[in-house]
């Protein structure tokens, strides 16, 4: 650890060439590339779900019931309710 402010930008100096100097293994980029790919998928899903839930929210305002929903999801009305119910009474109480 540098202790005068002459090690602290020698330290600084070097970090700053070794960052510059800094080759990615290709094998990195490749690995990088697969979370990134992981991590759009998981926002494709948010926002899906975030569109399912406002059309699940439209269908019980329409007056559809959670076993109808339920069908429709493949799943069973109390799963749906489950699921979707807090939303459904939290726009409700709006």
């Amino acid at each position: 650890m540098p202790r005068s402010v002459k090690e602290i930008i020698e330290q600084a100096e070097e970090l700053a060439r070794r960052f510059e100097e800094f080759e990615p293994d290709p094998r990195d980029r490749a690995r990088t590339r697969s979370l990134a790919a992981v991590h759009r998928a998981a926002l494709a899903r948010a926002k899906t779900e975030a569109t399912l839930a406002d059309a699940v929210a439209k269908a019980r305002a329409d007056g559809h019931s959670w076993s109808a929903i339920g069908t429709v999801l493949g799943t069973s009305g109390e799963a749906a309710r489950q699921r979707y119910g807090e939303r459904d009474r939290r726009r409700r109480a709006i």
